[in-house]
């Protein structure tokens, strides 16, 4: 502490333990969420579930329910919430959380367990963060996409405004239960959506795990599940590792470097009206920045071909034809905006060799989406 006159600075720091856990039997007596919850010990337990799982799981439903039962918490207590990008375009879900929070005396020494994709994951955290000022939330995700990336996260976001995760708060989970066994159900698309996370992060920080990717890529898309499970988790675990390990889990530096490829991806599912997931406008915001170093100078051409490449062999689109809609741009200045100060893009001069640029013309990108059309 430095004190003169009636100035203070006074540095202070919260630890946090971020608990990331894998299993394909989330309810056996044993498991990583049982154990989780008997450490919390939460006075209330409050379990909202995404309505594609009930839609589409019925025997991992059930198995909620049992396991519901054995802790004597009603199954007419399970919340159920509309899943996709939706949950997080109205205030719906948000409202639904923040209304049974109140009406069961949820507080501070409760738990909150959410079962389901990004989006609801994104949407019920916030919920979360702002009821009480914090409530404890455990988090399930159901895709691949959300165990691979959002759902290891700290953040907790609902779309306004039209801007992708304009109202949002940075607020850890207590914990992470990644089940390997939910993502069975998924169909072929959402399979394979999530991929794109891992490439990316598989791009800016691990050469090995990007090869390995290349080399399963078959394995992958025929569904796989050894395979997936060993991309998925080490996804998860690299970036967990850049969350606490790198310096600035809560974003308040110049750079966002597992953003990589996501100043046009946001802007595309917005324009795409959603009809593109957010995996797959990952996969082209990859493409595009990927050709956009090389039109930098930065990076080999083969490379990026390459990696593109990967991209198509996993079926994930690296071009829609609205990229040449004028309004894709606009995603660069939102960006900015929503980190603040000035523009930091993370480009690639080699696999797991990124490099922070602060300006991206226009040219450039035009120039780049032509190649990719």
């Amino acid at each position: 502490m430095t004190q003169s006159n009636d100035s203070i600075d006074a540095n202070f720091s919260v630890s946090w333990t971020h608990r990331l856990r894998f299993t394909e039997h989330p309810f056996s007596s044993d498991s990583p969420l049982n154990q989780e919850i008997s450490k919390l010990n939460p006075l209330t337990l409050l379990p909202v579930i995404d309505r594609g799982i009930v839609n589409e799981n019925p025997s991992f439903v059930e198995s909620l329910q049992q396991w519901l039962d054995s802790l004597k918490i009603p199954t007419s207590d399970l919340l159920i919430a509309n899943g996709g990008e939706g949950a997080k375009n109205d205030s719906q879900v948000v409202d639904m959380v923040l209304e049974s929070i109140n009406a069961n005396n949820l507080c501070r020494k409760s738990c909150v367990l959410v079962i389901g994709g990004g989006a609801v994951l994104d949407a019920v955290g916030y919920a979360t963060s702002i009821a009480h000022r914090g409530i404890p939330i455990i988090r399930m995700p159901s895709t691949t996409l959300s165990q691979c990336d959002s759902g290891v996260g700290v953040k907790n976001a609902v779309n306004y405004f039209g801007k992708k995760n304009f109202l949002g708060v940075f607020d850890p989970p207590y914990a992470v239960i990644n089940d390997l066994g939910l993502l069975e159900s998924l169909d072929n698309r959402h399979w394979i959506s999530g991929l794109s996370e891992a490439v990316k992060v598989a791009l800016i920080k691990d050469e090995k795990f990007f090869v390995e990717i290349e080399s399963c890529a078959q394995e992958l898309v025929n569904r796989d599940s050894a395979a997936m499970a060993s991309v998925v988790k080490k996804s998860a675990i690299l970036h967990l590792e850049h969350i606490t390990k790198g310096g600035d889990p809560f974003e308040r530096l110049d750079a966002r470097p597992l953003d990589f490829g996501h100043w046009s991806a946001h802007k595309l599912e917005q324009i795409t009206n959603h009809t593109l997931t957010h995996g797959e406008a990952v996969s082209i915001g990859l493409a595009i920045d990927l050709t956009c170093s090389v039109r930098l100078g930065l990076l080999k051409e083969s490379v990026a071909t390459r990696a593109i490449a990967l991209l198509q062999a996993l079926g994930l689109p690296t071009a829609h034809a609205e990229l040449v809609n004028n309004a894709l741009l606009d995603g660069i200045e939102e960006f900015r905006q929503h980190l603040g100060g000035q523009l930091t893009l993370l480009m690639l001069k080699g696999i797991a060799d990124p490099i922070d640029i602060h300006e991206l013309d226009t040219p450039i990108v035009r120039q780049a989406i032509a190649e990719l059309l």
